[in-house]
């Protein structure tokens, strides 16, 4: 089990030289032409399918196409990858959204969001015994960080059930134990009855399902409609030193995207144990995760997984723009999410505001036009950069 609180990630911090997380004073630059050729692209991970565009830009060789020497480097849990980051010994990760919005406001890590990593992609996974929020009551469910879209969007379905989420340092009572766990982890735990259920990025879910005897109660993009949960985040100076760095590798990440929207099976395979063993689960488990979104079993008719066939959602979908009414959202919801540990900044936080200082969209726009525009990822040209929010449980 995992956790990393405000108070322990500014010790980790300090012990790694960073002080108590503020931009590092500026120091002369070296020449631009010079700092872009000697950065390596250095790809920070966790073994989801959220890494998918990051990971399969590597296996398909381009980022060397852009010119860039790349290396990605596993970790298991996201205080470990938050640590990596801010330590730089990755220049390059996929963060959960809401993680940036802490770190940035809370921790005041100058991270930049630079494009989405992916669509939807997550679930509730539950014992068998569970056909609804309400039969959480008295049992524990397991989120993968306290700052996810996961924690946000089970606390909206536990909200609309009348069952309150209880953090763990909070006494017990007749709602839901919340705990922080590992995304790796939790099809184990199920399977051994510790919880009664996890929310997490895919193929874990999907692991779930086929290994750890659990079943899919709802996919939070049929609750938030074409969600980002992970991010493309940089450091805010490489965006600043390295522009033609950043747009390369941001090329690179969108072809990707690309790629594995018109190649699913594909794209499986390869992050699979069956192909290049980015994520250590086999191709049927992965492929599930990606692909396997019916209707007939999923739908209104079946579990009642999807409650909005009409959405048109993905199980896992791409498009790498960060849509600003996104981001300004879920800040809105934050603000009403239970999360343990210091949450005072989130109360001065601004959500138009944060749309236009969390992310930086430029290398991204060029990159998405190059990989064909919106009409390459399915999107109208007409809502291309600007659409209208979608939740409901």
């Amino acid at each position: 089990m995992s956790t990393l609180t405000r108070r322990q990630l500014l010790a980790s911090a300090a012990a790694l030289g960073l002080g108590a997380c503020a931009p590092a004073p500026a120091s002369a630059p070296e020449p631009t032409g010079a700092r872009e050729q000697d950065q390596p692209v250095k790809v920070g991970y966790l073994p989801i399918t959220d890494a998918s565009a990051l990971l399969l830009a590597h296996a398909r060789g381009l980022y060397a196409e852009e010119g860039l020497s790349a290396e990605v480097v596993l970790f298991r849990g996201w205080s470990q990858i938050a640590e990596a980051f801010m330590a730089r010994q990755v220049n390059v990760a996929h963060l959960l959204m809401p993680m940036t919005v802490w770190m940035r406001y809370g921790l005041r890590f100058p991270v930049k969001v630079v494009a989405w990593a992916h669509l939807n992609g997550s679930a509730l996974t539950v014992a068998k015994d569970v056909r609804g929020f309400a039969d959480l009551r008295g049992r524990t469910i397991a989120v993968p960080f306290w700052y996810s879209i996961h924690n946000v969007v089970l606390q909206l379905g536990l909200a609309k059930a009348g069952v309150p989420p209880i953090l763990p340092a909070e006494p017990g009572g007749d709602g839901v134990k919340l705990v922080v766990m590992a995304p790796p982890d939790m099809p184990t735990a199920l399977a051994n009855r510790s919880i009664a259920g996890y929310i997490v990025a895919e193929p874990f879910n999907a692991a779930g399902e086929l290994l750890a005897g659990g079943q899919i109660l709802r996919f939070t993009g049929d609750v938030w409609k074409d969600h980002a949960c992970c991010v493309v985040v940089m450091h805010e100076d490489d965006l600043r030193e390295r522009p033609q760095w950043a747009r390369k590798v941001l090329t690179a990440i969108v072809k990707a995207q690309r790629w594995a929207r018109e190649n699913m099976p594909e794209a499986a395979r390869t992050l699979s144990k069956d192909g290049r063993a980015y994520i250590a689960l086999g191709a049927d488990v992965v492929t599930r995760a990606m692909t396997h979104y019916d209707l007939a079993e999923y739908g209104p008719q079946g579990t009642g997984a999807i409650r909005h066939p009409e959405w048109g959602a993905p199980r896992l979908g791409f498009q790498p723009y960060p849509y600003p009414s996104y981001t300004a959202e879920l800040v809105r919801r934050l603000k009403t999410t239970k999360v343990e540990g210091d949450r005072a900044f989130l109360e001065a936080l601004d959500p138009a505001f944060v749309a236009g200082d969390l992310v930086d969209d430029r290398a991204v726009r060029a990159a998405y036009e190059a990989a064909g525009g919106p009409r390459a990822f399915g999107i109208d040209p007409a809502r291309a950069f600007a659409r209208d929010e979608t939740i409901d449980v």
